[in-house]
């Protein structure tokens, strides 16, 4: 039976419209020359993915579909690291023509980057009270 500390259910995926949208307003950002990845505390216990890969930038279905999943593959391993964030995750067109091991390097490179960054605040988002 798998871990399911490495699974990848539904619960951990922006699944909505206002969940992409929440995650645009206000992000921590990370960029290379193949990826974009954005975070934003989500108040939850566990990280969840979205992927906004562009036909615009990725043409070729084959190719978008590859790179998906290998994001896909990255977060699994790294989710039990990444604690109550959304994450969306974009494509470049230069990812086209790297190979699965730079993307994981990239991959990595940001969720490390993001972590350190966007430290969830449970305390001041469940506590605050505007006035």
């Amino acid at each position: 039976m798998a871990s399911p500390s490495h699974g990848f259910p539904r619960t951990r995926r922006l699944s909505t419209a206002a969940d992409f949208q929440r995650v645009f307003e206000q992000p921590c950002k990370s960029a290379d020359q193949y990826l974009t990845v954005l975070a934003r505390t989500n108040g939850r216990d566990h990280p969840r993915l979205g992927l906004a890969i562009a036909r615009r930038q990725i043409r070729n279905a084959a190719d978008r579909n590859r790179i998906k999943r290998l994001v896909r593959e990255s977060f699994r391993l790294w989710q039990s690291h990444l604690g109550g964030r959304d994450f969306v995750v974009m494509a470049r067109s230069a990812a086209i023509q790297a190979d699965h091991e730079t993307i994981r390097s990239s991959l990595q490179k940001h969720w490390e980057n993001l972590v350190r960054r966007c430290k969830p605040s449970w305390s001041s988002s469940s506590n605050s009270i505007s006035t």
